[in-house]
């Protein structure tokens, strides 16, 4: 038995020993005698063990050729390089495939990328051959050998312009228009070869959900620019994977910019009463309670920081502990705020509470018209709609028409205190809202807020009078009812 026979042998390829044959002669001839039959034989046999993957999502990096049967989705445009000593430019082109199980880009070059931008549509599908490698944006096909395919079918349908719920695991070269729900801050980092990079993060949103978005290096710096309620146009953006969430990042090649158009994200939030422990739930409310921001020291010697926000929906009320840069958001008493992605925890006194870490994000639905002095209007307003029905927390205070939460009969109660006028320093007696617990308490009556000194625990939303002697502007209340 000959070189060729024991070849063909080893061979497991569904292709008959004629043809095997002379493929290997016509490798001989073409290879002009730099090669015998066995070596020939050996080449033709590594060709035939292509490996045909079933699917896109089976393409890994390091196997060798694979074919495929792809769609076309989106035809970037032909870059143009210097070769190291040759006079002839290079030329590539990325074209991103892809079938029911995932996308993945590809890549021609020369040429065939030249010709490529010319012949291929959006739609079409390919029959591929080429070689798996991690790329600059993930997983690629770097192409040796592509033919249409007008009588194959993939059931996938080509995007243009992507919403939320259009990404998918490999998309690259994708536009998006959102809404800026949250910003972080530039960090930075030590590559492997010693060198410096930067990364930031944002979270944008529109009417089909919402992704984190991942800048790198030059672009990172963007986000010092950016605040949430902008809408932006991520360009040339590519999909990566993170603790099995999808992300958006955008490099040297992609940007991000402002502009002037309308997109509306609702987000679809848990009750809070439906919150269990470890869950990780997307909430809602009006703020009924803030805290000062903390700072405390790590255990590897660097400084964090925390600061507490209660919330309020129709449903009941859970703390939010807001970790890092989130504890300098901007939340006021009143504010209708989303948190996403936040990790349901042991709280304090076998309460459930929220935490808002390096995942979540931080959206002011909707700002108090005027701080805490509109809590009792900003909780007519948004009663029955998720939000702040807080502040007539079942105590039997009501708002009137003009949001005011029962002033007039405040005001009055307020005017006929004895003492009457709380700068002369006697007793005076006050009816208010509480819209901050704890010390000091702080009431409001529709018009203006006092501060309370009292011993006296009293819960968010409850209305109170209280009679105290007005020490510099607060009452140190003796009696509380």
């Amino acid at each position: 038995m000959g070189a060729i026979e024991d070849v063909y042998d080893d061979l497991d390829a569904d292709v008959p020993f004629e043809e095997f044959e002379a493929a290997v002669e016509q490798k001989v001839e073409d290879m002009g005698g730099l090669a015998d039959e066995e070596t020939a034989a050996m080449l033709i046999a590594h060709e035939l063990r292509d490996e045909e993957v079933n699917s896109v999502a089976d393409i890994e990096p390091g196997m060798d050729d694979v074919k495929f049967l792809a769609k076309v989705m989106a035809v970037g445009e032909v870059r143009t390089f210097e070769r190291d000593g040759e006079d002839e430019d290079g030329h590539v082109l990325n074209v991103e495939v892809a079938d029911e199980s995932g996308r993945v880009t590809t890549s021609l070059w020369d040429q065939v990328a030249v010709d490529a931008k010319e012949n291929l549509q959006t739609g079409d599908v390919l029959r591929i051959m080429g070689r798996p490698k991690e790329g600059y944006s993930g997983l690629e096909v770097a192409i040796d050998k592509v033919e249409p395919d007008p009588d194959a079918e993939v059931d996938v349908e080509a995007v243009e312009e992507y919403r939320v719920e259009d990404l998918t695991m490999g998309a690259s070269d994708v536009d998006l228009l959102g809404v800026i729900l949250d910003v972080d801050t530039v960090r930075t980092f030590d590559r492997d070869d010693g060198s410096e990079g930067k990364v930031s993060n944002l979270t944008v949103g529109d009417e089909t959900g919402r992704v984190r978005v991942t800048m790198w290096d030059d672009t990172a710096d963007r986000v010092e620019e950016l605040e949430a309620d902008q809408t932006v146009e991520i360009v040339d953006g590519y999909v990566r994977e993170r603790d099995g969430d999808l992300e958006l990042h955008v490099g040297s090649r992609g940007a991000i910019e402002v502009v002037d158009a309308d997109v509306e994200y609702v987000p679809e939030t848990t009750d809070i009463a439906d919150l269990e422990l470890e869950d990780v739930a997307d909430i809602a409310g009006g703020v009924i309670e803030t805290s000062e921001k903390r700072t405390f020291d790590r255990d590897d010697g660097s400084q964090g920081q925390v600061r507490n926000v209660r919330i309020k929906d129709e449903t009941g009320e859970i703390r939010v502990a807001l970790w890092g840069d989130k504890a300098d958001r901007d939340i006021d008493l009143a504010d209708r705020v989303a948190f996403t992605d936040v990790e349901i925890q042991d709280g304090w006194q076998d309460d459930l509470e929220a935490s808002a870490g390096w995942r979540s994000s931080v959206s002011v639905l909707e700002r108090a018209s005027g701080g805490a002095g509109s809590a009792a209007g900003a909780a007519d307003r948004d009663a029955g709609q998720g939000g702040l029905d807080s502040f007539d927390g079942g105590s039997g205070g009501s708002a009137d028409s003009d949001g005011a939460g029962g002033s007039a009969a405040a005001a009055t109660a307020a005017s006929d205190a004895d003492g009457g006028d709380p700068d002369e320093g006697g007793v005076v007696e006050f009816t208010g809202t509480v819209v901050q617990a704890g010390d000091p308490v702080v009431l409001d009556d529709g018009t203006q807020t006092r501060s309370v000194e009292t011993s006296a625990k009293l819960r968010l939303g409850e209305e109170v009078t209280v009679r105290g002697v007005d020490r510099d502007g607060t009452i140190d209340a003796d009696d509380v009812f």
